[in-house]
């Protein structure tokens, strides 16, 4: 009988999307479940950006768009990262894709060989580890835990390189933790990377405005460091455009040529109306962007703060995203007459079958002693779903 391939069989499936399923499935046999689960914003599209897509429509933008995106909304993005980030890039070094999430796995495909090590710090999200099997490649974690709020040291980077290693994937402001790398801890980690030839970095910024210290930091500013680095980044998190998929990708020619001729074998180009939109995204007023993040700073506040009055929890105060990645080891063990949890995926079916909230074990994420919550929802949202896992936990004994 015939088989999916071995290539299939050694991916997991997506934690976050099947939790977020789950929810969606108890939700349709009228169960009242908060879905914590997914990281997408809960706000509409800004209506300028809504504007923009009618007339693209209007003005017949329907037809094959370039494979690497229309040269207006390259412009636009080289502008961007000049302005927002102070780095040089020609549009041949730009690469327009459906989401970020296809940038990722472009520049992974299209130059991680078999056999090859790709450093991920842990915790990571979850498609990383995947993305790099399915280019034959070898993960290696690096724990970063609570205890130092999840971030890598300089220290840790060099012991985990070996002969074998083409890549580091950093992620900051980081999904699942919200932690954010500073211009000095970035800057440690850039000079270890100095330090081998030919070795590089996957900087994935999709996260860059939803931040509430300082302000965002890209490791490719540092000496040398943009010749080495794939910047991602995209319009989803920052102008609530989950849905029109379009990610891209910043990089030195010879990679993005390369992506190039892998997203022309694939997908060809991305929609032509959604980039119109994301032209219209990066060029008009950014006031949106500041009034979302200034509504998820209040969020944090606001779940971190009711996540600290539930006893045997441990919850650092993240600086970036809308995630909180709170450590429950301590719950592991117990339980509440009917079930044990033993583990954060036990905790997550707990909490949600029993709490009726959705959030996702930190197993998925390479980190056994925590789970994620996603606070991409209203401040009304936040509070009853607080109270119902501080009464389901309550029940563990």
């Amino acid at each position: 009988m015939a088989q999916l391939s071995d290539r299939l069989n050694r991916l997991a499936p997506s934690a976050t999307l099947a939790m977020s399923q789950k929810s969606s499935e108890m939700k349709a046999q009228g169960i009242d479940v908060i879905n914590l689960s997914v990281g997408e914003p809960d706000f509409n599209t800004p209506d300028h950006i809504k504007e923009a897509a009618k007339r693209a429509i209007d003005d017949n933008w329907s037809r094959y768009s370039p494979v690497p995106g229309y040269v207006d909304l390259r412009k636009a993005i080289v502008a961007k990262l000049k302005n927002e980030n102070q780095l040089d890039y020609s549009i041949n070094e730009i690469l327009v894709s459906n989401g970020a999430k296809q940038c990722v796995c472009n520049a992974i495909m299209a130059l991680v060989n078999e056999g090859d090590e790709v450093i991920i710090p842990a915790p990571y999200w979850v498609s990383y580890p995947q993305m790099v099997k399915l280019a034959g490649g070898e993960p290696v974690y690096v724990n970063a835990g609570f205890e130092q709020d999840f971030k890598m040291t300089p220290r840790q980077l060099e012991q985990a390189i070996t002969p074998k290693t083409k890549m580091l994937i950093l992620c900051s402001p980081s999904n699942p933790t919200g932690s954010v790398y500073s211009r000095e801890e970035l800057q440690g980690i850039a000079e270890v990377i100095m330090g081998h030839d030919d070795l590089l970095v996957l900087a994935d910024e999709i996260y860059e405005h939803i931040i509430y210290k300082g302000k965002h930091e890209s490791i490719a500013q540092f000496g040398g460091m943009k010749d080495r680095t794939i910047v991602i980044n995209g319009v989803s998190k920052a102008y609530a455009m989950t849905g029109w998929r379009i990610g891209y990708l910043a990089a030195p020619e010879w990679i993005v040529k390369g992506c190039n001729k892998l997203q022309g074998q694939y997908t060809s180009g991305p929609c032509s109306v959604s980039q119109k939109a994301a032209e219209a995204a990066y060029t008009l007023g950014q006031g949106c962007v500041e009034e979302m993040r200034q509504a998820f700073e209040r969020r944090r506040d606001l779940i971190v703060s009711l996540a600290r009055e539930i006893p045997g929890l441990e919850v650092n105060k993240p600086e970036g995203a809308f995630y909180l990645f709170p450590k429950c080891s301590s719950f592991y063990g117990k339980s509440d007459g009917e079930r044990v949890v033993n583990n954060s995926s036990d905790l997550a079916m707990y909490l949600l079958e029993v709490g009726h909230v959705a959030t996702v074990g930190g197993d998925a994420f390479g980190d056994p002693d925590c789970f994620r919550m996603s606070y991409a929802t209203s401040d009304e949202n936040i509070r009853v779903a607080i109270k119902r896992m501080k009464e389901a936990l309550g029940k563990l004994k």
